[in-house]
């Protein structure tokens, strides 16, 4: 029955204007903007929304979007030139000194958005 729907994801943030500097400006998405929501329109031809909840919002715990790109560690490098401050972890998904995890998988790298919600940059 949903086969063939054009489905969507979306998570909730706290300052729409805030997130939609991050993710046009900082980000280099295209982000339009109708009735104080949000859509970022993704290279894959995929969009994602994105709505205010205010005071009511809690960042998402896990990663909600994840870019693949073709060299995480000059993604990285990128970013942090933007001022983008990446995750430290410990255990399993142990990071290093940048914020790239490197064992067990591809290389991948968690940053947040201005509402905490975690994103990451991954390598093809």
């Amino acid at each position: 029955m949903l086969k063939d729907s054009k489905a969507f994801s979306g998570f909730s943030v706290d300052d729409i204007q805030k997130v939609k500097d991050f993710y046009s400006n900082t980000l280099g998405l295209d982000v339009s903007e109708e009735n104080d929501l949000l859509t970022l329109h993704l290279g894959s031809g995929s969009k994602v929304f994105v709505y205010p909840k205010g005071d009511a919002h809690t960042p998402a715990s896990f990663t909600v979007l994840n870019f693949p790109v073709p060299d995480v560690e000059e993604a990285v490098d990128a970013l942090v030139e933007k001022g983008v401050a990446f995750e430290h972890y410990e255990g399993d998904i142990a990071t290093d000194e940048k914020g790239i995890h490197r064992t067990g998988g591809p290389l991948i790298a968690w940053f947040k958005d201005p509402a905490g919600n975690v994103l990451s940059v991954i390598q093809e």
